[in-house]
């Protein structure tokens, strides 16, 4: 494929009802007076998706006719090839069940097998929408919040294994790679995590919606994957939308290798209103196969860019900022850093970031008590803009 692709090209974003930059939500959010922050906050990209994506789309608009469809078979073809040659998974077709968005599908997934009053787990500092899903449908958080040792976030066993042994647990979400600390987890601590929770009968629910975004010197392991125990005891899911930047077409994939487990869900999704138990759109898959068929190579100069952005960001930050530290990235494109040390309370730095900065980023409090004087970035940008926001940020913190 001809490169026809520049992360460094600057695109106007304003006026396409973007969440990201819409000034009606950056008040919401932020604050009122905040429509003019510089955002580095919601997860998605300010690169232009892949041409072959586009030209899919384009060639099925020019059909003029988009009435109610199934998913198409190239859709699942695409899929399982991707998976096999990217992680090494080979998934049966009859294991995937597709949903608009791997949110909205926890949120079913927790409704399905869990009832009102039961625990969900959770490892916070971790992906906010997760505690939301719990709490919104009359369940319990249970929390086993990770551990920084030696600079580096990692699992808490110990008291995972205490956690686990409430008989109120049903469920856990485990987030692979880690949004927002960025780890990959390693063999060693997904088996761990798999034992503990199917030891107590706890049902394990497997976001892997960055598994796409790996850093260099890191290797993605899909949970299942590990062994057929593993794969009888999980749901995993997937997506091409933060890969490949399509988050609003809601499009998604649950693999489920349990048969049981998957009629269970499929006829919640019936009962909740998909029409044979299919989610997702129409342009949703169609983008999604085009992605897997056809972009994985802008996919690799992707990582390649989004590395450089992760370096510079965290060696300007840290230089201009002593004491601040910016954990190592092994996967997705979302940066964790530390501002402790400047001994700012919580309130004051958020302040300094948003009124003198001018920056919007996700505040280390939204996903969970012990994110508090920590901040997430998004650095899937052209450098350009994550220069203006750095510069901005140690000038207003120093």
């Amino acid at each position: 494929m001809k490169k026809d692709w520049n992360f460094d090209e600057m695109i106007d974003r304003s006026h396409t009802a973007s969440m990201k930059w819409e000034p009606e939500v950056l008040n919401r959010v932020f604050g009122k007076g905040k429509e003019g922050l510089l955002p580095l906050w919601v997860a998605d990209m300010d690169f232009k998706c892949p041409k072959p994506i586009r030209i899919a789309m384009e060639s099925r608009i020019s059909h003029q006719i988009y009435g109610y469809s199934l998913t198409d078979p190239s859709y699942y073809s695409a899929l399982i090839s991707w998976y096999k040659r990217r992680h090494q998974w080979s998934i049966a077709k009859d294991w995937i069940l597709t949903t608009p968005g791997v949110v909205p599908a926890i949120t079913y997934m927790i409704q399905c097998f869990t009832n009102p009053g039961d625990k969900v787990l959770i490892q916070p500092p971790v992906y906010y929408p997760f505690a939301r899903s719990i709490l919104n449908n009359g369940r319990q958080i249970q929390e086993n919040p990770l551990q920084i040792i030696d600079g580096h976030y990692k699992m808490d066993f110990d008291d995972l294994e205490i956690k686990a042994k409430d008989p109120r647990v049903k469920l856990a979400i485990l987030c692979s790679p880690h949004n927002p600390v960025g780890r990959v987890w390693k063999h060693d601590e997904l088996e761990m995590f798999g034992k503990i929770c199917i030891k107590n009968n706890i049902l394990i629910i497997s976001d892997e919606i960055h598994c796409d975004l790996i850093m260099p010197g890191h290797k993605h392991t899909c949970f299942p994957t590990l062994s057929e125990e593993f794969a009888q005891h999980s749901l995993t899911g997937i997506a091409a939308s933060k890969t490949f930047n399509l988050a609003g077409l809601q499009q998604s994939s649950i693999i489920i290798p349990n048969s049981n487990i998957r009629a269970r869900l499929f006829t919640h999704l019936e009962n909740l209103g998909f029409i044979n138990g299919v989610g997702g759109t129409l342009f949703g898959a169609i983008a999604t196969t085009a992605a897997y068929d056809e972009a994985e190579e802008w996919l690799d100069d992707l990582l390649i860019y989004l590395y450089d952005n992760f370096n510079f960001l965290k060696t300007k930050l840290e230089q201009g900022l002593s004491g601040v530290k910016v954990f190592d990235l092994e996967g997705t494109y979302l940066a964790w850093a530390d501002f402790r040390k400047l001994g700012h309370d919580n309130e004051a730095q958020i302040r300094l970031l948003e009124e003198t900065a001018k920056v919007g980023l996700d505040h280390g409090n939204w996903f969970g008590d012990n994110g508090t004087g920590f901040e997430r970035f998004n650095i899937a940008c052209p450098r350009t803009i994550l220069e203006k926001a750095v510069e901005s940020i140690i000038k207003a913190l120093k």
